[in-house]
């Protein structure tokens, strides 16, 4: 018993030792819950600047909005995300400072390239439908390249990545049958779904 004891503990730290090496791990769950905060919060402001007083979940198809409504929706947007991604950065170097690894490593440069792949490209296509009106798919468009995003960054990432970016996609396929919802849906996979599966990462992985 005592042998059988020890060699579960050494596969165990050959495990444990793969996942560092091949795993990103100083991701914290506590990021994602402020990142859907964060794009609640977000989408907050762009009811009010677009639909408010009509009902959240009123059905809507908009039309081209003004020039200068546009330029204010993108700056949320670009708010919104460039204080996910620092909240992030900060506790993914603070949870890797206290769990003795680094933060750029090779799984860190292999995660990132694999999210961005979709994630850029996603963008980039987004862009195209926004210069040409397309207003009412550009919300479907975010949910399913950042699902598939995920999904792509996966392997280097914790299980429930995986299971978060096939959520995203879901909503996006279901969000484009529903377009006149586009923000509705937006705030459900940004906001919501980064809330509940942050709140199971920080309780499984962080405690």
């Amino acid at each position: 018993m005592p042998n059988e004891s020890k060699y579960e503990n050494d596969i165990a730290s050959i495990r444990n030792m793969m996942d560092r090496t091949s795993k990103f791990i100083s991701l914290s769950g506590l990021s994602g819950i402020l990142a859907g905060l964060y794009a609640l919060i977000g989408a907050g402001i762009v009811y009010f600047m677009v639909h408010y007083p009509r009902s959240p979940f009123q059905y809507r198809v908009e039309t081209i909005q003004p020039f200068d409504t546009l330029i204010n929706l993108f700056v949320v947007a670009m708010v919104v995300l460039m204080a996910s991604i620092g909240t992030t950065l900060f506790f993914s170097i603070r949870k890797a400072r206290k769990v003795g690894v680094k933060v750029w490593d090779s799984s860190s440069r292999t995660l990132l390239f694999n999210l961005s792949i979709p994630v850029v490209s996603g963008g980039i296509f987004i862009l195209i439908l926004l210069a040409n009106g397309h207003y009412g798919v550009v919300a479907p468009a975010c949910l399913i390249f950042y699902g598939l995003g995920l999904i792509n960054a996966s392997p280097n990432l914790y299980d429930e990545i995986r299971y978060l970016g096939y959520s995203e996609i879901g909503l996006g396929l279901l969000s484009a049958a529903l377009p006149g919802y586009g923000l509705l849906f937006w705030s459900l996979g940004f906001g919501v779904l980064h809330i509940i599966y942050g709140s199971l990462m920080f309780r499984k992985y962080d405690r």
